[in-house]
């Protein structure tokens, strides 16, 4: 057994990803932000579609379109695969715990 909360670390020079389980369908991953963000050039162009839970903490994805769509503690988000996003800000001051699965049709 393991718990999501264990080995988060006090301050984060930089995102923290630790992926949890994965299968040949399905990865889950842990990421921890603390004012962190995607690179300002870059986007999140994936294979896969991603299910995002937002345990604690607060942020923002932006999309290629102009959407953007603010999460915080307990707020979920569906991206289909090939969506173009990012994260545009994170709470600078706690540590924003984010759940990803990302899964194939």
């Amino acid at each position: 057994m393991k718990n999501l909360y264990t080995g988060i670390p006090d301050t984060l020079d930089e995102e923290l990803f630790a992926e949890l389980f994965r299968s040949e369908q399905l990865r889950i991953e842990r990421i921890l932000s603390t004012g962190q963000t995607s690179p300002a050039d870059g986007w999140y162009d994936q294979e896969e579609h991603e299910w995002v839970l937002v345990l604690e903490g607060r942020g923002i994805i932006g999309f290629a379109d102009g959407r953007e769509t603010t999460l915080q503690k307990g707020d979920y988000l569906h991206i289909p695969a090939h969506v173009r996003h990012k994260v545009t800000w994170t709470d600078p001051d706690t540590t924003t715990v984010w759940l990803c699965v990302f899964y194939k049709s």
